[in-house]
Formats: C-alpha cells, sequence, structure tokens
C-alpha cells in the first residue's frame, strides 16, 4: 500500500523473489499526495487503503511509503495484527551511516525533521555528518511521470544538498523510481561513486520472513496482480510504465 506509485519499488522486489507471489497493490489516488496532509488526515486514509488491500486477505501488508511509515505504522498495526503482519519502509539511515561518510537523507517535507526520522539518525547515526534534504514535489513528479518537474525537482534538492556528500538516503520510495537520476545530478566530478541507499530490496526480504516464506526467484511467474485504486478496483496507473519497476507487471493476470 502506497499513496500512489510508490509502492512499485517493493512491488518489484517482491516480485524477483517470489516470481509466484500474488500482489495486491492498494493505492489512494483520490488522496495523493500525503505528504502535505496532517498526521491525522494521512492516518485516516492510510488505513483505509489498509483496509481495502486486507479485504483481500493477504498473507502480509508492504507499506510501502515512507511518510506513512512515520506517521501511521501504529494505527496500522494496531488494525491488522497479529493476523496479518504489517512491515513499514524506514529510511536506510542505519546501513548509510555503517558505511562512513558525509549523508544527506532526501525525504518528503512531512519525513524530514519529523520526531520519527530525527530518531532514527539519532540512533544510528548520531556520530555521522548528516543533512537532512527536503525534496518538495519530487514525489509528486515521480507519481505523475511529469519527465520537467522531475528534473526540477531533483535539481532543487541536489542545490539543498552539501558538496562533502558521498552517500544519499532516498528516504521516499517514489524517489527509487529515479535513482540513476538522482546519482547524474549529485555526483560531483572526480570524486568516488556516490552511494545510494533504498530501502525496497530489505522490506521485501523482511515481508517473506514475517510470513516464514523463502526466496525462490526461479519459481515459475505465475503470480497475479490486482489493484485497488481508492478502495475501487483498477488498472495500474499509466505513469507507473513510465518506470522498469512498473513494466514487469504490465502482463500478469488478476490475483487469484
Amino acid at each position: 500500500m502506497d499513496s500512489g506509485i510508490g509502492l512499485l519499488p517493493a512491488t518489484a522486489a517482491v516480485r524477483r523473489l517470489r516470481p509466484d507471489a500474488d500482489l495486491v497493490l492498494s493505492l489512494d489516488p483520490d488522496g495523493m499526495p500525503w505528504g502535505p496532509r496532517t498526521p491525522e488526515d494521512l492516518t485516516r486514509r492510510a488505513l483505509a487503503v489498509a483496509e481495502a488491500a486486507a479485504a483481500h486477505r493477504p498473507d502480509a501488508l508492504i507499506v510501502g511509503c515512507n511518510t506513512a511509515s512515520v506517521h501511521s505504522l501504529p494505527a496500522l498495526r494496531g488494525l491488522l495484527e497479529p493476523g496479518i503482519p504489517v512491515i513499514g519502509t524506514v529510511p536506510a539511515i542505519k546501513p548509510a551511516a555503517a558505511g562512513g561518510g558525509r549523508i544527506a537523507i532526501w525525504a518528503t517535507p512531512a519525513t524530514t525533521g519529523s520526531p520519527y526520522q530525527c530518531g532514527l539518525i539519532e540512533e544510528f547515526a548520531a556520530d555521522a555528518d548528516v543533512t537532512e534534504v527536503p525534496c518538495w514535489g519530487l514525489a509528486e513528479a515521480v507519481e505523475h511521470a511529469d519527465e520537467t518537474a522531475i528534473t526540477a525537482a531533483v535539481a532543487a534538492a541536489a542545490e539543498l544538498t552539501p558538496a562533502g556528500v558521498t552517500t544519499v538516503v532516498l528516504g521516499c520510495t517514489h524517489y527509487e523510481l529515479v535513482a540513476e537520476r538522482i546519482r547524474t545530478v549529485v555526483q560531483r566530478p572526480g570524486r568516488p561513486p556516490l552511494v545510494l541507499h533504498a530501502s525496497a530490496g530489505a522490506v521485501a526480504a523482511q515481508a517473506l520472513r514475517r510470513i516464514g516464506a523463502q526466496p525462490d526467484p526461479e519459481a515459475a511467474a505465475t503470480g497475479g496482480v490486482t489493484v485497488i485504486l481508492s478502495g475501487r478496483e483498477g488498472g495500474l496507473p499509466a505513469p507507473a510504465l513510465a518506470y522498469a519497476e512498473g513494466r514487469v507487471l504490465r502482463s500478469t493476470s488478476p490475483a487469484r
């Protein structure tokens, strides 16, 4: 679940690990973007999106949204667990700090400076040089596959990123869809390759662990996909097909 196509990186990661998994994608186009909403309003919408997914009786629910994980994870777990394990998406601050160097955390304005993210920094990166970078409009631009807006939003965030940064944490799942574009803009000439830390792979692996399933990348590609749009069953939003993570789902059948 997510406000929009930011769930694609985790979806694609699950598909790579288990091609036979049936997937239910619950999005909220009527309420997107979630970032500017109050925590209370965001949580209300996140609970509705989760309930729409839960009606399909999944084995687990991935919250493929950093902002929803920051503000709504306790409420989502209170609603669904223990019957349905809920796996949140946490900015990859811990592994980024373990790698050393100067770190920038790119996130939505709602996540940037939030007590949750500040707590992660204090817990895992207290001794690191960390800059929080609010990325105004980037999630929305990615959501609509608006090339001009993506270019402008990435450039604006890069301007807020210190020149000495060696590592960027992608603190919004939408940003993972344009990771290489971010790398190209932030990479400084003559410096070591920029390290990007995303969350999708770890989140997908954790979801399998929570339900006691093993990765099986060689399994038959029999998994189906069901898409729910603000509670209504529908199709994959057209902008999703602008990204490789969306195109892997284009020809799949509905989940069984």
